[in-house]
């Protein structure tokens, strides 16, 4: 009975953490496309892209208050500085991005990963800067199979 008990215990702290409400159609070539536009490649369709992106990570935690006010293209940028800061950063190095039309920019600073079941996982940090103010987001996000990465709400 313990062992049982046991079980499902694990199986429930496992299962919180696995991300839901993502078809997995388009999502592993947003996380490539990405990494190809960002390693200095060119996909052909920067918009495509950019939506895809967006798609995969929920709207990210630029999605929330801290990107409120920001335009497509800027939140586009600021996002693709969380999948880097998420994806190829050290634990603490900030992966920063700034926008030429708006003046705003911004730092993303990701944790050290951790795996939570088959998931890598990282907590995370957000900066926005703009008109000499500051917004600041924190979120966890896992890993998924195809490459794209799941904010946890």
């Amino acid at each position: 009975m313990k062992i049982r008990a046991a079980f499902v215990a694990g199986s429930l702290a496992i299962s919180g953490c696995t991300t839901t409400g993502l078809g997995t159609a388009g999502v592993g070539s947003a996380a490539s496309g990405l990494a190809n536009k960002i390693t200095g490649g060119d996909d052909g369709g920067s918009g495509k892209v950019a939506a895809t992106i967006i798609a995969a990570m929920n709207g990210g935690l630029v999605g929330g208050q801290i990107g409120a006010g920001m335009d497509e293209r800027d939140r586009r940028i600021a996002l693709e500085a969380e999948y880097r800061a998420l994806e190829y950063t050290q634990s603490g190095q900030p992966a920063t991005w700034k926008s030429d039309r708006s003046g705003r920019h911004g730092t993303v600073v990701a944790a050290q990963p951790y795996r939570v079941g088959s998931q890598d996982c990282r907590q995370y940090s957000h900066t926005v800067f703009f008109s000499g103010q500051s917004r600041n987001a924190r979120g966890t996000a896992c890993r998924n199979p195809d490459g794209s990465w799941t904010p946890l709400t």
